[in-house]
C-alpha cells in the first residue's frame, strides 16, 4: 500500500507540473440557469462530456480486483483466522449455506464494512455513473464478499451494512473530492488537490490515475459542488466513571466536521445535495480510537423560505457510531425531517427536528465494551430515532448548542430487551478571533434497559470537552464561474 500511495503521489506530481496551460475562461452568462447550476454557481451535475460513463466491465472489474486484494492481505499478509482457509472448498460452502447474524466486533461490522463499501460504489461513481446508478454495484460487491471473502456464512448485518451505509459514505466522500478537485489548476497547487482528493476518495484517486484526469487541464467547469464548510477541533476530553463529575480519565481528541450544501436555497431538490458529518478522534491507552462518526443527507425535499422564517423539509437518511470505553451504539436510520432557520437582525436561531426508523442497530447491553473481546458484546436491534439539533448564534460572538439523540430499540439478536437510549449535549463557544473560537461541550449518556427475564438495567456516562475550534467557510455572497 505504501508503495502504490507514494506512485500515486509521484505521478500525480509529474502529471500536474508538466499539464498544458490552460485555455481563458469563457465570460459567464449574465444570469444563472437554475436547471443546470446553483445560486452560486456551481453544477447540479457533473459535467458529461468530461466525466463520460465508462462500460459496465470496468467497476465490475475493479470491484472484482478491490475484494481479491482485500483477501489476499487478510490471507497472507496479516493471516486472520478467519481469511487463511478461505477458498474453493469454503466457496462452495458459503453458497450452499443459509444466512446469519454474525458475530464480528462492533468497528468491524459498523465501521470496517461500511468504508469497504463505499469502495464498491465509488468503482462506478468515479466511473461516470450516476447516483443511483451506482447503488447496484455497492450491494453486488458486499454480496461477492460475503459468498467468497470470509470463511463464515454470509450475514444479514453485513448485507444490510455494507452496501447501505457504503452507499453513504461513497456518495459524501465523492461529493468532497469534487469540491477539491479543480481542473484549471496546474502545477503545486494541482498537485496538492489531486493529492488531498485522492485521499477524501481512494477509488476516486485510482480511476484519476487510470483515466488520464490527474493531468487534464481544461477552461470548463466540470464537477458538481457546492458550498462547502467544514471546522476542525481539538482539546481536552474527561471521562467520567458513571456520572461523577472528575472521576474519570483524561484523554485528547481531534473532531472533523462538514457540512455541505445550502439548506435554505430554493432549488429542485436532490439525493445528498445537503448533508452533514462529524468524525472524531480520541487518543487514550487502547484500540478504540474512532470515538464516533454521526451525520445525515437528504435523500428529497423541498423549501419554504420567507423574511422571517426557512425551512427544508424532506426525507433524510442518517448514519450514527459511537464507540468508546464505556457504551457502543450504531445505527442506520431513514425517516422525515425538518431544517430551519428564524433570522434574528444578525443573530439566528436554528432548528432541526428528525423522526426516523432505524431497520438495523448495535448496541452494548454492558459497561465497559471492548473490540479486544473474542464474543460479540452489543445486540442487533432496530425501532425508532428522535434526532433535535438547535442552536443560538449571537451575532457571531457566541453560539448555543443543544444536541439529542433519543432512542427506542428492540432486540433481533441477543436477550429479548427493551432499550431506551438519551444521548444529550449541550455546549457554548466563544468568538476568539474571526474564525477561531474556544468552547465547552457536555454530554450525557443513559441507557435504560428492559428484560421481562431479569433485573432491569441502568447505564449513564457524562463526558465533557474543552474545545479550541477553527472554522472554515466557504461563504460565496455571488455567482462564481472560475
Amino acid at each position: 500500500m505504501k508503495k502504490l500511495f507514494t506512485c500515486f503521489i509521484v505521478f500525480s506530481f509529474h502529471s500536474a507540473l508538466f499539464a498544458q496551460q490552460p485555455t481563458p475562461v469563457p465570460i459567464p452568462p449574465a444570469k444563472t440557469d437554475t436547471s443546470v447550476r446553483t445560486h452560486y454557481g456551481d453544477l447540479l451535475k457533473d459535467d458529461p462530456y468530461h466525466e463520460k460513463k465508462y462500460p459496465l466491465w470496468i467497476p465490475a472489474a475493479e470491484i472484482i480486483g478491490f475484494n481479491a486484494a482485500l483477501l489476499s492481505a487478510d490471507k497472507y499478509a496479516l493471516k486472520y483466522d478467519w481469511a487463511t482457509p478461505v477458498g474453493p472448498e469454503t466457496w462452495k460452502k458459503n453458497l450452499k449455506s443459509s444466512w446469519e447474524w454474525d458475530r464480528d466486533l462492533f468497528g468491524v461490522n459498523f465501521i470496517g464494512h461500511p468504508y469497504s463499501g463505499s469502495f464498491y460504489y465509488n468503482a462506478a461513481r468515479s466511473n461516470g455513473y450516476n447516483f443511483a446508478a451506482s447503488i447496484p454495484f455497492a450491494i453486488g460487491g458486499s454480496l461477492m464478499w460475503e459468498y467468497f471473502g470470509e470463511v463464515t456464512r454470509p450475514s444479514y448485518n453485513d448485507i444490510i451494512n455494507t452496501p447501505v451505509t457504503g452507499i453513504f459514505f461513497g456518495e459524501i466522500l465523492y461529493r468532497i473530492s469534487s469540491n477539491i478537485l479543480n481542473d484549471h489548476k496546474r502545477g503545486s497547487g494541482r498537485v496538492l488537490r489531486e493529492i488531498a482528493a485522492g485521499m477524501v476518495d481512494p477509488m476516486r484517486g485510482f480511476n484519476r490515475i487510470l483515466q488520464g484526469k490527474v493531468s487534464r487541464v481544461t477552461s470548463d467547469t466540470i464537477y458538481q459542488a457546492d458550498l462547502l464548510n467544514f471546522s476542525i477541533f481539538g482539546g481536552i476530553r474527561k471521562l467520567n466513571e458513571g456520572t461523577a463529575f472528575n472521576t474519570g480519565e483524561n484523554n485528547a481528541f481531534l473532531n472533523l466536521s462538514v457540512f455541505y450544501g445550502d439548506p435554505f436555497e430554493n432549488r429542485n431538490r436532490k439525493p445528498y445535495d445537503f448533508f452533514k458529518l462529524r468524525t472524531e478522534f480520541n487518543f487514550q491507552v487502547g484500540n478504540k480510537i474512532l470515538d464516533n462518526v454521526t451525520g445525515y443527507a437528504l435523500l428529497t425535499g423541498r423549501n419554504h423560505n420567507s423574511e422571517k422564517f426557512k425551512m427544508l423539509y424532506g426525507v433524510f437518511q442518517h448514519y450514527n457510531y459511537w464507540n468508546n470505553s464505556t457504551f457502543e451504539l450504531g445505527t442506520i436510520t431513514f425517516g422525515g425531517g425538518a431544517v430551519t432557520k428564524i433570522p434574528l437582525g444578525k443573530s439566528a436561531f436554528y432548528n432541526n427536528v428528525y423522526l426516523s426508523g432505524v431497520p438495523l442497530a448495535g448496541n452494548s447491553t454492558r459497561k465497559a465494551p471492548s473490540d479486544s473481546a473474542l464474543y460479540r458484546d452489543y445486540n442487533y436491534s432496530g425501532g425508532l430515532e428522535l434526532k433535535v439539533e438547535s442552536s443560538f448564534d449571537f451575532r457571531n460572538i457566541f453560539t448555543l448548542n443543544l444536541l439529542g439523540y433519543f432512542y427506542r430499540l428492540y432486540t433481533y439478536v441477543g436477550p429479548k430487551e427493551e432499550s431506551h437510549i438519551s444521548l444529550i449535549k449541550p455546549g457554548i463557544s466563544f468568538t476568539l478571533y474571526k474564525n477561531i473560537r474556544a468552547g465547552f461541550e457536555h454530554l450525557v449518556y443513559i441507557n435504560n434497559l428492559d428484560n421481562p427475564n431479569r433485573r432491569d438495567l441502568h447505564l449513564s456516562n457524562t463526558q465533557q470537552k474543552i474545545f479550541l475550534l477553527v472554522y472554515f467557510e466557504n461563504s460565496r455572497q455571488q455567482k462564481k464561474y472560475d
